[in-house]
């Protein structure tokens, strides 16, 4: 038995709430907390917790924060998702996002064929096309979608995406300084000074009617989303009604939804305890025991999105850049991308790191969800 059971839910939410407190606290006042992002920083405290025998594995907590929180987190993390300014101000950027989605779908495709997974591959396999193409948000929701969302199955795809995702964050923060390879690409983003966030991109004041105003319009559409997929008797689509509901809202009424004040924090802090869950849920030992494949699957997916954006990149002539950024949005979403652009002083990169994440946000959900069930028997 871990030290704090898992019917000690106090116990367990300080934990978690710690955990994402700390990443927070790492990303804004550390070196290392920046480059790496906080989002790492939560997984990583929570990880190394639960493999030394701190907290459990699983626990009634957890299922809270995937049953409440991550809904309501998803429409407040889309409120900027107009449409019609990611493509058209993403640029370059949304060109090589695109490329990296389409790397994911012929590495999940590849990794599926030579990987061998249990009965519920399947399953997994369009959670992690949409883990990648998306970011880890859409984790959750293809997830939830395509009805797989507790077991060791789960619990294993969710340890072995972390473990690679905090490799493959180090190999494109790596790339770039690689002299050989930046021979292939031209240079139009270099070290600057930090640059102006763009008009649109900015939020009002945060204010106590704002917030709760967020909440209320992220609540109605977790609402209409699970009430309409209950009434047409569709098993998991409440998450990707409500994702639907909140890019159409966004889309519609930008100038409104895209400038609340407390939306993308509230939404951050609510992702933040999600990504701190996750990490409790990655015991090593379950990897070992129920899904080792599931590393290498996970590995053969990445490898080969990365190898297509490249190549691809090379073709069109793409900033080397512009192509970790378009991955980083891929694999890890709006944070992380526009935490590493910043980090890396590509400052004419974090808009197009947000909206690119962003869309990746409203769109990968679906992705994963049709590629799974087209796998599936």
């Amino acid at each position: 038995m871990p030290l704090i059971t898992p019917n000690d839910t106090w116990a367990l939410l300080a934990v978690l709430l710690s955990a994402a407190a700390f990443g927070f606290w790492a990303e804004a006042n550390t070196r290392w907390g920046a480059r790496v992002s906080g989002v790492i920083v939560a997984i990583t405290s929570t990880f190394v917790l639960s493999n030394l025998n701190v907290i459990p594995v699983t626990a009634p907590v957890y299922d809270i924060v995937w049953s409440y929180i991550v809904p309501l987190a998803i429409p407040l993390l889309l409120f900027k998702a107009d449409l019609r300014r990611i493509v058209r101000e993403a640029g370059p950027t949304l060109v090589a996002f695109g490329c990296g989605a389409v790397g994911t779908v012929l590495g999940t495709l590849l990794a599926f064929a030579v990987v061998p997974l249990p009965n519920d591959g399947w399953r997994l396999a369009g959670i992690f096309a949409a883990t990648f193409v998306g970011g880890s948000l859409n984790y959750a929701g293809a997830a939830e979608a395509l009805g797989l969302r507790s077991g060791d199955l789960l619990t294993a795809g969710v340890a072995a995406d972390n473990l690679v995702m905090t490799l493959y964050f180090l190999v494109l923060f790596t790339l770039p300084s690689v002299a050989v390879l930046r021979r292939y690409y031209p240079e139009r983003h270099t070290v600057g000074t930090p640059a102006t966030v763009a008009a649109g991109l900015a939020a009002d004041p945060i204010t106590v009617p704002s917030m709760m105003t967020s909440l209320a319009i992220a609540a109605v559409c977790c609402g209409l989303g699970y009430t309409l997929a209950s009434a047409f008797g569709w098993d998991g689509g409440g998450i990707l009604l409500l994702t639907a509901l909140a890019v159409a809202a966004a889309t519609t009424l930008p100038s409104r939804l895209g400038r609340l004040g407390g939306a993308q924090e509230i939404g951050t802090v609510m992702m933040q305890l999600f990504f701190a869950t996750i990490g409790a849920s990655a015991n090593i030992a379950v990897v070992i025991r129920t899904g080792p494949a599931l590393f290498l699957f996970a590995a053969v997916i990445l490898s080969v999105h990365l190898l297509f954006l490249l190549a691809a990149g090379a073709l069109l002539k793409l900033d080397l850049a512009e192509i970790v950024v378009a991955s980083n949005a891929n694999a890890g979403g709006p944070t992380t991308a526009a935490a590493m652009a910043t980090a890396r002083g590509w400052h004419g990169l974090v808009i197009p790191a947000i909206l690119c994440g962003t869309l990746g946000y409203a769109t990968a959900t679906f992705v994963g969800v049709a590629l799974g069930s087209w796998l599936g028997p």
